[in-house]
């Protein structure tokens, strides 16, 4: 089996205060670049756990990432578009 393209999902994070955002890129091999962000907010009772706020907001991120693509996708398959896949080497 040959891989004809790879992906490679950036990741970054922030933290202020209690709210921490994440923000995820996509670039795929037509060139476009797929952009998403996601939030989480600590609740004032709950103990400061960084990782955790990141794994909230990276999956929300992540999550929005995956509805564009498959957005993108459906509106490919409704054009009719059709583009020749190109390996990565």
């Amino acid at each position: 089996m040959r891989t004809l393209v790879g992906w490679h999902v950036e990741m970054e994070f922030q933290e202020e205060g209690d709210r921490t955002k994440a923000a995820a890129m996509v670039r795929l091999a037509d060139g476009t670049e797929v952009r998403s962000h996601g939030y989480s907010t600590r609740h004032r009772a709950d103990a400061p756990q960084l990782r955790v706020g990141e794994e909230v907001a990276g999956a929300r991120a992540l999550n929005d990432l995956a509805m564009q693509l498959l957005t993108k996708a459906h509106d490919e398959l409704k054009s009719g578009a059709r583009t020749p896949d190109r390996p990565l080497m």
